[in-house]
């Protein structure tokens, strides 16, 4: 064969997969803000009036659905994705509702990994607005 298809065959693709697996997720993101209606202008009255308000949390979780979902279909692994929608207060029974599948499911799927996440030191303390929704799943 020739150089040129060895070195095709040979070449370490690590970074090559990152930097694609980067791109996906932000066009991803991208993508979930065109899909939602955009974002209001940082500063302009929009954004002003939903600032520190629930009409802001409501778009965010929202935009993190919206994400959560492209990224899955995508075949790109959603656990950052799931990580930051807890992190946001998002039950499993929403996750579940994005994902398509039962809160059991999305549960048994992601839930050890979310909890070896936001409680990597094995204190109990998730910080944040995590729900208060895992004792319901054991």
């Amino acid at each position: 064969m020739d150089q040129v298809v060895e070195t095709a065959l040979a070449v370490d693709v690590a970074g090559a997969v990152t930097a694609s697996v980067n791109a996906a997720v932000n066009e991803a993101s991208r993508q979930a803000d065109l899909l939602i209606g955009g974002r209001p202008v940082p500063g302009g009255p929009q954004w002003l009036a939903e600032q520190g308000g629930d009409a802001g949390h409501r778009r965010e979780v929202a935009a993190q659905l919206l994400h959560f979902r492209i990224i899955l279909t995508a075949g790109v692994d959603p656990l950052p994705s799931v990580v930051g929608l807890r992190r946001w207060g998002v039950t499993w029974e929403l996750i579940a509702r994005a994902a398509g599948v039962s809160r059991q499911a999305a549960h048994e799927r992601w839930g050890r990994r979310v909890l070896e996440v936001l409680d990597g030191y094995g204190t109990g303390e998730l910080g944040g607005p995590v729900a208060d929704d895992e004792t319901d799943l054991h």
